[in-house]
Order: structure tokens, then C-alpha cells, then sequence
């Protein structure tokens, strides 16, 4: 018997999984704060202390960024769009997390800039250089 290609053939179980979790944040049936806190908790330890960090700078940062999830991802919003979002290691199996930025982030230098930046411990520094990229992107 022959079997039929599934549509998502060619992603991940990974890449399924966050298409799921998007679609399920699309219904928009959940609080985004309480649904971003129960994703934070759910982390490994070394990402959930980052997240919940992320979480309590970003507010301070930049109070004008709602949270929200994004493919089940904690993000955080201006105008209903993500403009920042924080991935655990874990998400795909990576061995370091990212904080990345969206199209909607005022971070353009030129023709080429990152968008992406891993990220292992939240140290000052860190936090500082963390603190200039969101100041910038909501800029």
C-alpha cells in the first residue's frame, strides 16, 4: 500500500510542534502574560532564569511591549506585533538560547545587521547590551 506525503513533510518535529503552539496562540483564547509565565516555567532551569529575567527587563525596558507568545516562544509585542522574542535551547535543541528580533524592530544598519543573538548566561554586561538592542528596536 502506498502512503500519501503528509503536508509537513520536510519540518521537524520541532518546527510541527511551533506551527501547533502558533496556531493555538492565533485562537487567542489565553491571557498572553499567564500563558508567556506557564512557557517560562516550563523551561529548564538555566533558560527559565534568563526568560524570567527577560521578562522582568523588558517591561522596564520598553513598558509600551505587551507580552505575547510566538510560536510558543515568550515575545514581546508593540501593536499586536512581536518586536523581541526569547527561545530556550530547548526549543530546538540547541545548545544555547537566542533572543531575537523581528521585522518590526528598529534595529537596521545598512544593508546587513543581526537579528538574532545567542545567548548563554544573563550577565550584566549582558543585560546591558540586552537593555540597548530593545531600547533601540522600539526606538
Amino acid at each position: 500500500m502506498a502512503t500519501t506525503k503528509k503536508s509537513y513533510d520536510g519540518f521537524s518535529e520541532a518546527e510541527r510542534d511551533a506551527m501547533k503552539e502558533r496556531a493555538k496562540e492565533l485562537k487567542g483564547k489565553e491571557d498572553p502574560a499567564a500563558a508567556q509565565a506557564a512557557k517560562i516555567a516550563g523551561m529548564a532551569d538555566a533558560d527559565r532564569e534568563i526568560a524570567e529575567r527577560l521578562n522582568e527587563l523588558i517591561p522596564q525596558i520598553a513598558p509600551e511591549l505587551t507580552p505575547k507568545l510566538w510560536y510558543g516562544m515568550p515575545g514581546w509585542a508593540k501593536n499586536g506585533k512581536i518586536v523581541v522574542f526569547f527561545q530556550d535551547a530547548a526549543k530546538f535543541k540547541y545548545r544555547y538560547s537566542t533572543v531575537g528580533f523581528q521585522d518590526t524592530a528598529n534595529l537596521d544598519d545598512g544593508d546587513m545587521w543581526p537579528t538574532s543573538y545567542a545567548i548563554t548566561k544573563l550577565t550584566p554586561a549582558v543585560e546591558k547590551q540586552l537593555t540597548a538592542l530593545v531600547k533601540r528596536a522600539v526606538s
